[in-house]
Protein backbone atom coordinates (compact mmCIF):
# COMPACT_ATOMS: atom_id res chain seq x y z
CA UNK A 1 0.00 0.00 0.00
CA UNK A 2 1.44 3.37 -0.96
CA UNK A 3 1.46 6.45 1.27
CA UNK A 4 -1.34 8.28 -0.53
CA UNK A 5 -3.62 5.25 -0.42
CA UNK A 6 -3.18 4.83 3.33
CA UNK A 7 -3.85 8.55 3.86
CA UNK A 8 -7.10 8.25 1.90
CA UNK A 9 -8.30 4.98 3.38
CA UNK A 10 -7.54 5.80 7.02
CA UNK A 11 -9.13 9.26 6.91
CA UNK A 12 -12.24 8.11 8.85
CA UNK A 13 -10.14 6.57 11.64
CA UNK A 14 -7.70 9.48 11.84
CA UNK A 15 -10.46 12.09 11.76
CA UNK A 16 -13.12 10.44 13.90
CA UNK A 17 -11.58 8.03 16.40
CA UNK A 18 -10.51 10.47 19.09
CA UNK A 19 -13.31 12.93 18.37
CA UNK A 20 -15.32 10.47 20.49
CA UNK A 21 -13.65 11.54 23.73
CA UNK A 22 -14.11 15.19 22.79
CA UNK A 23 -17.86 14.60 22.50
CA UNK A 24 -18.30 12.25 25.46
CA UNK A 25 -20.44 13.45 28.40
CA UNK A 26 -17.83 12.15 30.84
CA UNK A 27 -15.30 14.62 29.42
CA UNK A 28 -17.60 17.54 30.15
CA UNK A 29 -18.50 16.14 33.56
CA UNK A 30 -14.79 16.25 34.36
CA UNK A 31 -14.64 19.82 33.09
CA UNK A 32 -17.59 20.76 35.28
CA UNK A 33 -15.82 19.29 38.32
CA UNK A 34 -12.99 21.71 37.64
CA UNK A 35 -15.27 24.71 37.17
CA UNK A 36 -15.65 24.83 33.39
CA UNK A 37 -19.07 25.61 31.92
CA UNK A 38 -19.00 23.32 28.87
CA UNK A 39 -17.53 24.37 25.55
CA UNK A 40 -14.87 26.42 27.34
CA UNK A 41 -13.33 23.10 28.45
CA UNK A 42 -13.12 21.93 24.84
CA UNK A 43 -11.61 25.21 23.63
CA UNK A 44 -9.16 25.62 26.50
CA UNK A 45 -8.48 21.89 26.72
CA UNK A 46 -7.81 21.26 23.05
CA UNK A 47 -6.11 24.61 22.55
CA UNK A 48 -4.18 24.49 25.80
CA UNK A 49 -1.16 22.85 24.17
CA UNK A 50 -0.54 26.22 22.46
CA UNK A 51 0.17 27.80 25.83
CA UNK A 52 -1.13 31.05 27.29
CA UNK A 53 -1.71 32.83 23.98
CA UNK A 54 -4.21 35.33 22.64
CA UNK A 55 -7.48 33.86 21.39
CA UNK A 56 -6.62 34.77 17.80
CA UNK A 57 -3.81 32.21 17.94
CA UNK A 58 -6.31 29.56 19.02
CA UNK A 59 -8.69 30.62 16.25
CA UNK A 60 -5.87 30.29 13.74
CA UNK A 61 -5.20 26.75 14.93
CA UNK A 62 -8.85 25.67 15.22
CA UNK A 63 -9.59 27.20 11.78
CA UNK A 64 -13.18 25.98 11.43
CA UNK A 65 -14.58 27.84 14.45
CA UNK A 66 -16.07 31.34 14.44
CA UNK A 67 -13.48 33.73 15.96
CA UNK A 68 -15.75 35.58 18.42
CA UNK A 69 -16.97 32.30 19.87
CA UNK A 70 -13.42 31.04 20.29
CA UNK A 71 -12.38 34.23 22.08
CA UNK A 72 -15.36 34.07 24.44
CA UNK A 73 -14.80 30.41 25.34
CA UNK A 74 -11.00 30.71 25.54
CA UNK A 75 -11.15 33.64 27.91
CA UNK A 76 -13.79 31.89 30.03
CA UNK A 77 -11.59 28.80 30.21
CA UNK A 78 -8.45 30.76 31.09
CA UNK A 79 -10.24 32.05 34.18
CA UNK A 80 -10.67 28.46 35.32
CA UNK A 81 -7.29 26.97 34.47
CA UNK A 82 -3.92 27.86 33.02
CA UNK A 83 -4.18 26.68 29.38
CA UNK A 84 -1.39 24.11 29.35
CA UNK A 85 -2.76 22.53 32.52
CA UNK A 86 -6.21 22.46 30.89
CA UNK A 87 -4.64 20.77 27.88
CA UNK A 88 -3.13 18.07 30.04
CA UNK A 89 -6.41 17.57 31.87
CA UNK A 90 -8.19 17.30 28.53
CA UNK A 91 -5.62 14.71 27.45
CA UNK A 92 -6.30 12.77 30.63
CA UNK A 93 -9.93 12.58 29.53
CA UNK A 94 -8.71 10.77 26.42
CA UNK A 95 -6.93 8.26 28.66
CA UNK A 96 -10.10 7.75 30.69
CA UNK A 97 -12.16 7.30 27.52
CA UNK A 98 -9.63 4.82 26.15
CA UNK A 99 -9.75 2.71 29.29
CA UNK A 100 -13.55 2.60 29.12
CA UNK A 101 -14.03 2.05 25.38
CA UNK A 102 -11.11 0.17 23.83
CA UNK A 103 -11.57 -3.62 23.98
CA UNK A 104 -9.01 -5.38 26.17
CA UNK A 105 -8.11 -7.84 23.42
CA UNK A 106 -7.40 -5.20 20.78
CA UNK A 107 -3.79 -5.02 19.58
CA UNK A 108 -3.17 -1.45 20.68
CA UNK A 109 0.54 -2.16 21.11
CA UNK A 110 1.09 -2.61 17.39
CA UNK A 111 -1.15 0.31 16.46
CA UNK A 112 0.68 2.51 18.95
CA UNK A 113 4.05 1.53 17.47
CA UNK A 114 3.00 2.29 13.91
CA UNK A 115 1.12 5.51 14.68
CA UNK A 116 3.87 6.82 16.96
CA UNK A 117 6.45 6.37 14.22
CA UNK A 118 4.30 8.41 11.84
CA UNK A 119 3.82 11.10 14.50
CA UNK A 120 7.54 11.29 15.26
CA UNK A 121 8.52 11.57 11.60
CA UNK A 122 5.83 14.01 10.46
CA UNK A 123 6.62 17.65 9.74
CA UNK A 124 4.79 20.11 12.04
CA UNK A 125 4.55 22.70 9.27
CA UNK A 126 1.14 24.47 9.31
CA UNK A 127 0.03 22.19 12.19
CA UNK A 128 0.40 24.03 15.53
CA UNK A 129 -2.00 21.82 17.50
CA UNK A 130 -0.19 18.73 16.27
CA UNK A 131 3.13 20.26 17.26
CA UNK A 132 1.78 21.34 20.64
CA UNK A 133 0.28 17.93 21.40
CA UNK A 134 3.50 16.18 20.37
CA UNK A 135 5.64 18.49 22.48
CA UNK A 136 3.52 19.08 25.57
CA UNK A 137 1.52 15.91 26.18
CA UNK A 138 3.20 12.93 27.82
CA UNK A 139 2.15 9.70 26.12
CA UNK A 140 0.96 7.11 28.64
CA UNK A 141 1.67 3.39 28.56
CA UNK A 142 -0.87 0.77 27.56
CA UNK A 143 -3.80 1.19 25.18
CA UNK A 144 -3.75 4.98 25.53
CA UNK A 145 -0.41 5.08 23.73
CA UNK A 146 -2.36 4.19 20.59
CA UNK A 147 -5.16 6.70 21.04
CA UNK A 148 -2.75 9.50 22.01
CA UNK A 149 -0.82 8.91 18.77
CA UNK A 150 -4.06 8.78 16.80
CA UNK A 151 -5.11 12.11 18.33
CA UNK A 152 -1.83 13.65 17.22
CA UNK A 153 -2.54 12.42 13.70
CA UNK A 154 -6.05 13.84 13.94
CA UNK A 155 -4.59 17.28 14.65
CA UNK A 156 -2.11 16.87 11.80
CA UNK A 157 -4.80 15.94 9.29
CA UNK A 158 -7.14 18.68 10.54
CA UNK A 159 -4.42 21.28 9.99
CA UNK A 160 -3.74 20.11 6.44
CA UNK A 161 -7.45 20.04 5.79
CA UNK A 162 -7.88 23.62 6.98
CA UNK A 163 -5.10 24.77 4.66
CA UNK A 164 -6.68 22.86 1.78
CA UNK A 165 -10.09 24.40 2.45
CA UNK A 166 -8.61 27.90 2.41
CA UNK A 167 -6.86 27.32 -0.90
CA UNK A 168 -10.01 25.76 -2.39
CA UNK A 169 -11.79 29.10 -2.04
CA UNK A 170 -14.36 27.87 0.47
CA UNK A 171 -15.00 29.87 3.61
CA UNK A 172 -14.90 28.05 6.92
CA UNK A 173 -18.63 28.58 7.38
CA UNK A 174 -19.24 27.04 3.98
CA UNK A 175 -16.97 24.11 4.77
CA UNK A 176 -18.69 23.34 8.06
CA UNK A 177 -22.11 23.78 6.49
CA UNK A 178 -21.25 21.38 3.68
CA UNK A 179 -19.49 18.71 5.74
CA UNK A 180 -21.42 18.85 8.99
CA UNK A 181 -24.36 21.25 8.97
CA UNK A 182 -25.48 20.13 12.44
CA UNK A 183 -22.20 21.50 13.84
CA UNK A 184 -22.56 24.97 12.34
CA UNK A 185 -24.17 26.42 15.46
CA UNK A 186 -21.79 24.57 17.79
CA UNK A 187 -18.84 26.03 15.91
CA UNK A 188 -20.30 29.50 16.44
CA UNK A 189 -21.48 30.26 12.90
CA UNK A 190 -25.21 30.02 13.47
CA UNK A 191 -27.46 28.41 10.91
CA UNK A 192 -25.73 26.40 8.15
CA UNK A 193 -25.45 27.89 4.71
CA UNK A 194 -26.91 26.48 1.52
CA UNK A 195 -23.91 24.71 0.00
CA UNK A 196 -25.51 23.42 -3.20
CA UNK A 197 -22.90 23.53 -5.92
CA UNK A 198 -19.88 23.36 -3.58
CA UNK A 199 -19.23 19.61 -3.78
CA UNK A 200 -16.46 19.98 -6.35
CA UNK A 201 -14.62 22.52 -4.20
CA UNK A 202 -15.00 20.25 -1.18
CA UNK A 203 -13.70 17.23 -3.09
CA UNK A 204 -10.72 19.30 -4.23
CA UNK A 205 -9.94 20.17 -0.61
CA UNK A 206 -10.22 16.52 0.46
CA UNK A 207 -7.84 15.43 -2.27
CA UNK A 208 -5.34 18.13 -1.31
CA UNK A 209 -5.59 17.12 2.36
CA UNK A 210 -4.69 13.53 1.57
CA UNK A 211 -1.79 14.57 -0.66
CA UNK A 212 -0.44 16.79 2.12
CA UNK A 213 -0.75 14.05 4.75
CA UNK A 214 0.69 11.24 2.64
CA UNK A 215 4.40 12.06 3.17
CA UNK A 216 4.01 11.37 6.91
CA UNK A 217 3.33 7.72 6.08
CA UNK A 218 6.55 7.30 4.12
CA UNK A 219 8.24 6.27 7.36
CA UNK A 220 6.29 2.99 7.16
CA UNK A 221 6.88 0.34 4.51
CA UNK A 222 4.04 -0.95 2.34
CA UNK A 223 3.18 -3.82 4.67
CA UNK A 224 3.21 -1.58 7.73
CA UNK A 225 0.90 0.89 6.03
CA UNK A 226 -1.54 -1.93 5.42
CA UNK A 227 -1.29 -2.91 9.09
CA UNK A 228 -1.92 0.67 10.15
CA UNK A 229 -4.94 0.86 7.87
CA UNK A 230 -6.42 -2.37 9.14
CA UNK A 231 -5.79 -1.69 12.83
CA UNK A 232 -6.95 1.93 12.84
CA UNK A 233 -10.19 1.15 11.00
CA UNK A 234 -10.78 -1.89 13.21
CA UNK A 235 -10.38 0.23 16.32
CA UNK A 236 -12.80 2.81 14.96
CA UNK A 237 -15.31 0.04 14.33
CA UNK A 238 -14.76 -1.38 17.82
CA UNK A 239 -15.41 1.88 19.66
CA UNK A 240 -17.99 3.31 17.23
CA UNK A 241 -17.82 6.35 14.96
CA UNK A 242 -19.39 9.33 16.78
CA UNK A 243 -19.26 11.63 13.79
CA UNK A 244 -20.40 9.50 10.89
CA UNK A 245 -19.42 11.39 7.78
CA UNK A 246 -18.87 14.66 9.62
CA UNK A 247 -15.67 15.96 11.10
CA UNK A 248 -13.62 19.13 11.20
Amino acid sequence: MDALTVAVETAPAVSHLTSAFMLHPRTYARGAELGFSGLDFYVCGRGGVLGDVDADVVTAAFAFFEPTMVRTQWEMGRRVSEPLEAGRTFADCLRTWTEAKVPEDFDTTRLADLAARVVAAASPAVAPLFAGWRAAITVPDGPSAATFAMNALRELRAAHHAAAVVTSGLTMHQAVSHRSPVMSTVFGWGEPLDTAGLSADWDQAEEATNRALAPAFEVLDAGERQEFRDLSLALLAAVGDPMGAASA
